[in-house]
């Protein structure tokens, strides 16, 4: 994992993508909770998907916004990998904010099985629009001694 002080100091690329997931918070629905989050990925082929938090009062029914975007690169581009996905995330205020927010459980699955199924790593950026950014080159290393597919045959 690599850590970067600041969204000034990441490549420009890196750095673009993280601004969309901010922006992709912004459309998040959580009335609940008031944690917006919102990630952005880019494809194999350069395209970019959003997705945004979206809550529901039957808790935990909500989708989370790394599963909200893996589902919607699955639908519009079946079978093509991820490249990178970049995670931003809202106070209540509105607010990025100054540290990275990592996924949670579900969503560390979820990255590891579209990784596995496409065949290739997917590297994450995980960051406000300020304070500390990680950069990791493989979602795996989110969920070390993983369960899998492999575990139920």
């Amino acid at each position: 994992m690599d850590v970067y002080d600041s969204l000034e100091l990441l490549a420009q690329e890196d750095a673009s993508l993280l601004r969309l997931a901010g922006e992709a918070a912004e459309k998040a629905y959580a009335p609940y909770s008031r944690f917006r989050v919102g990630a952005a990925g880019k494809m194999k082929d350069g395209s970019v998907v959003t997705g945004s938090n979206q809550e529901n009062a039957s808790f935990p029914a909500g989708l989370c916004a790394e599963r909200v975007l893996l589902a919607s690169a699955s639908s519009l581009f079946p079978g093509m990998s991820i490249e990178t996905i970049a995670i931003s995330s809202l106070d209540a205020d509105g607010h990025s904010h100054d540290h990275p927010i990592s996924p949670c459980g579900i969503c560390r699955q979820s990255l590891l099985e579209f990784q596995q199924r496409v065949k290739r790593p997917v590297r994450l950026i995980l960051g406000g629009l300020r304070g500390k950014i990680y950069l990791i080159p493989d979602a795996s290393f989110l969920l070390p001694l993983a369960f899998t597919g492999s575990d139920l045959m």
